[in-house]
């Protein structure tokens, strides 16, 4: 009976073949990016073009929230969450743990203080940029925060920020990166591709939240390939989004950038 044959998709012996992806062929790899992105944030950026190119965009607001009862709140955010479930069972059929794309909690420490930097660094500059697009008339008033007045605003806005960190910075960066990186893409190529696609699904907010979030795809993106951790990416956003809605309860209404 002649020995299993230990070799992985290019031919090379595999000492460790236990622990070595078991990728699909080339087409197949792509199929499966294509599929996780027309179900997640390529939908998004389609929808946030025709939403940019329908409506103005000076002095228009831009809600991030539906004005549902709780129950839809949930449910959207709950269902909005899949594609992270389909990435991780994508990589697990591949033998591709969440550790793989850094998504773990093995180095808390590191993690949140990197997540607390970012979050401080980023949540300064995009104010910075928000205001001044919307002074300019180039960007959509955001209101990032549920419906007001109920036990459960807080609560949801803070699960909707957990849930844009994980769709987000798993999809767009550790996923995405690591997928185009096996498909033998550049990795300055690669980051173009994440950082004009988190541009691009924030176009609904206008020249300003793409022009923003291009940045921040940069960003995050090119820490991602130096350290291959998504966690703090996830942390960072996480308190970037959260900062902003708790910001925007406290200080609607007393500035001139933000609605009552």
């Amino acid at each position: 009976m002649s020995a299993p044959d230990l070799t992985d998709r290019a031919g090379e012996p595999e000492d460790g073949a236990a622990n070595r992806p078991r990728l699909p062929p080339s087409r197949v790899l792509g199929h499966e990016v294509l599929l996780v992105l027309g179900l997640s944030l390529a939908a998004s950026a389609a929808y946030a073009l025709v939403s940019l190119l329908s409506a103005p965009v000076k002095g228009v607001v831009a809600p991030l929230f539906s004005q549902a009862s709780l129950p839809y709140q949930l449910l959207d955010v709950a269902t909005s969450l899949v594609p992270v479930a389909l990435v991780a069972h994508f990589l697990a059929r591949s033998g591709e743990p969440l550790a793989s794309i850094g998504l773990d909690v093995r180095h808390p420490g590191a993690d949140a203080a990197w997540g607390v930097a970012l979050a401080a660094g980023v949540g300064a500059v995009g104010l910075v940029v928000y205001a001044t697009a919307v002074e300019l008339g180039v960007n959509r008033t955001v209101v990032p925060v549920p419906p007001t007045g109920h036990w459960w605003t807080v609560p949801v806005l803070l699960l909707a920020a957990l849930r844009s960190g994980l769709l987000e910075e798993v999809v767009v960066c550790g996923y995405l990166l690591r997928r185009l990186d096996q498909l033998g893409w550049s990795p300055p190529r690669a980051l173009a591709a994440s950082a004009l696609l988190r541009g691009a699904y924030h176009l609904y907010q206008g020249l300003g939240g793409f022009v923003g979030n291009l940045a921040l795809g940069l960003l995050f993106g090119g820490i991602y390939q130096r350290r291959g951790r998504t966690t703090p990416l996830v942390v960072a956003h996480f308190l970037v989004d959260a900062t902003a809605g708790l910001g925007y309860l406290a200080l609607r209404g007393k500035v001139s950038w933000l609605p009552g």
